[in-house]
């Protein structure tokens, strides 16, 4: 078992990156697809503790037409962002690397090498 998992989309380049740099570093992350495998409510709070946001508005891609198309705006509710990034995963900000407590946001890649001991 790997301490370290990754929510990956093989479409995006800077996933694609950091999925990389980890493995370049000797880590074999467990590694979920995030757009077939959508994390749920609880996961999505966890990760955006781990990634230490205050807010869920920060893990949501706002830039995406389905921002729009879920009626979300800066001043969303978490609840309400939370919901539409079940409905729209697309809206999930990627990648996530996780370990442990912590998490980092692969933007840019070399942010999960914060994880490393």
């Amino acid at each position: 078992m790997t301490d370290y998992t990754i929510f990956h989309n093989p479409r995006c380049s800077k996933s694609r990156q950091t999925l990389a740099l980890l493995e370049e570093n000797g880590i074999q992350p467990t590694i979920i697809k995030y757009l077939d495998d959508t994390p749920d409510a609880a996961t999505l709070k966890t990760l955006i503790k781990k990634l230490g946001f205050t807010r869920a508005h920060d893990l949501v891609r706002n830039k995406e037409v389905d921002y729009k198309t879920a009626g979300l705006s800066a001043e969303s509710s978490d609840d309400a962002v939370i919901a539409a990034m079940i409905q729209y995963p697309k809206l999930i900000e990627r990648p996530i690397v996780v370990r442990g407590n912590k998490a980092a946001l692969g933007r840019p890649p070399e942010n999960a090498l914060n994880l490393l001991d």
